[in-house]
């Protein structure tokens, strides 16, 4: 009995990081995809509205069966800061920032955000410890996101107002992660309660805000509600949320590692936009701030 209960936990590990890496490779697209179209027909409202009406889509056969039950055993309260961090808001905050800024900044600035805030916030409301390793890290991704800000400053002040709104969404998110784990979530439900309180305000989204949809082709919009829908709003929602269950939120923020390095390497060869010298490094500097308490386990 003994050795089925250690195989079992070692199976659901191998599971949490094979949904870690799938995260990452949905991350990356997200983001390359996003940048892509936001430079071609489509605004940011367009993307999210794209979204969660993917997402909804790919949910309302869960929703339909468990869905109201779930949100009320979550309750509707938690459910409805759940969606404020990682619902509409966070979405339209990226994809104005990459309105504003390259993909290779989203991708290095979110996820050291994240790691960040969910090491601190985590140290707040668990108490969890800082090994003098991770700190090591976590003084080198601060280092790494200073030098970003100060190039992206330095070169364009657009850029930088792109930079601080993908540094807020990775505040949002890093507190979303501690929630789940505070309030004990499951996947599906938070995702549930994620994009059904997105997709209220939806059509008063589409009437306000401006909108591309009627220039863009039906493969462009089709794309973006496949991307942004079915992957980055239904898929990774759930894959991420069950690798913070499995493995914490500190652990599941160790993932974000990658994503600066495949988001650098598709934006060159998709949209063309090589960083610069110094922005190559920053992110050298964040991704090894980021990978060093791995590295150098204490």
């Amino acid at each position: 009995m003994q050795s089925v209960t250690i195989e079992d936990g070692s199976d659901s590990r191998r599971l949490a990081v094979l949904a870690g890496l799938a995260v990452v490779a949905i991350t990356t697209i997200q983001f390359v995809a996003a940048r892509f179209s936001l430079r071609e027909h489509l605004t940011a409202p367009d993307i999210v509205t794209l979204r969660f009406s993917g997402a909804a889509l790919a949910f309302l056969p869960v929703f339909l069966m468990s869905g109201l039950p779930k949100l009320r055993q979550l309750g509707w309260r938690k459910a409805a800061v759940l969606a404020l961090l990682t619902g509409l808001p966070y979405p339209l905050i990226i994809n104005q920032g990459l309105s504003m800024a390259p993909a290779a900044h989203a991708a290095a600035l979110s996820p050291a955000v994240i790691v960040f805030f969910t090491f601190l916030f985590s140290r707040v409301v668990f108490r969890d410890k800082f090994s003098r390793t991770r700190l090591a890290g976590i003084i080198t991704v601060i280092a790494g996101l200073l030098l970003f800000v100060v190039q992206s400053g330095a070169g364009d002040p657009e850029t930088l107002r792109g930079d601080l709104l993908f540094a807020l969404s990775g505040v949002m998110f890093a507190a979303y992660a501690v929630l789940v784990r505070f309030w004990s979530v499951d996947a599906v439900t938070a995702t549930i309660a994620v994009v059904f309180f997105s997709c209220l305000p939806l059509p008063l989204l589409h009437v306000l805000a401006p909108s591309g949809l009627s220039a863009a082709s039906f493969t462009e919009i089709a794309t973006q509600f496949v991307i942004q829908g079915f992957f980055a709003g239904a898929l990774a929602s759930v894959l991420y949320t069950y690798v913070i269950r499995q493995l914490g939120p500190q652990p599941a923020s160790l993932f974000m590692p990658c994503v600066p390095v495949t988001t650098t390497a598709a934006g060159v060869v998709v949209l063309g936009e090589v960083p610069t010298p110094l922005q190559v490094i920053a992110i050298a500097v964040i991704t090894f701030g980021m990978v060093f308490p791995i590295l150098k386990r204490p």
